[in-house]
């Protein structure tokens, strides 16, 4: 892959999920924001872009290549694949997390008082994202199964439950924007999850755990905004 200051951060990731731990590592955003060039993302985060892509260059170089390329997989197995790993992943750990949280907001709350935001922003989190998810399994993705099955079918397909499928996509992306901010907050407020000196082993492995929710929400948005929406929209075109 060659990389210019002219390529799309989300575009790359897309064609090769191993860059996503190089942009991450220098704070750039590939999922919510991932439609800025390199040169804009850079300038964000006041980085050269040159360093940016030798280190991109230098990771591709030295690690495995058998990583999987989603951008292959048919729309309809990509949105089962959203639903069934992401989609539980996500109600599966708001009932683990959501308990943790509690208990060490209610012990550590006063010498550590930024844990009460936390709980906050997590709680906001838990109701936007299920809300989120229904409005895709129930009206998007099927949207985006039966565009498939026409295509596939040879058929005409009737687009009369809404004008574009864009119109729904538009509003999924102004929702992820929120959570990817809402997660940068948390990050913040952790110090990128890293548990104080007093910190109990609840206290570690829930930090553990926001931190792991937020990794897989950035690869779940990445497969939505990069890869599942621009090919959505393609194929309604």
């Amino acid at each position: 892959m060659n990389f210019t200051e002219n390529n799309k951060v989300g575009e790359l990731v897309a064609q090769d999920y191993r860059t996503a731990s190089i942009f991450k590592e220098y704070g750039i955003d590939f999922c919510c924001n991932g439609n800025r060039t390199i040169q804009e993302a850079c300038g964000k985060v006041k980085l050269d872009c040159n360093v940016l892509i030798e280190k991109l260059n230098q990771s591709l170089q030295n690690s495995d290549s058998s990583g999987i390329n989603f951008k292959t997989w048919d729309l309809d197995l990509l949105v089962d694949y959203i639903e069934k790993k992401h989609h539980r992943y996500v109600e599966r750990k708001i009932k683990e997390i959501t308990p943790f949280l509690n208990k060490i907001v209610s012990v550590h709350g006063e010498a550590h008082p930024e844990l009460h935001v936390v709980k906050q922003l997590f709680n906001e989190s838990v109701g936007e994202l299920t809300a989120h998810m229904k409005k895709e399994e129930l009206i998007l993705f099927p949207y985006i199964r039966k565009m498939v099955m026409a295509k596939n079918s040879g058929q005409n397909f009737n687009t009369a439950l809404f004008k574009t499928v864009e119109t729904p996509i538009a509003m999924m992306q102004n929702e992820h924007e929120v959570e990817g901010e809402r997660f940068r907050k948390i990050a913040n407020l952790t110090q990128n999850y890293t548990p104080p000196a007093d910190a109990c082993n609840t206290y570690s492995v829930t930090f553990s755990l926001l931190k792991e929710f937020e990794e897989d929400l950035h690869l779940h948005i990445h497969l939505e905004n990069n890869i599942l929406f621009p090919k959505a929209i393609e194929l309604e075109k």
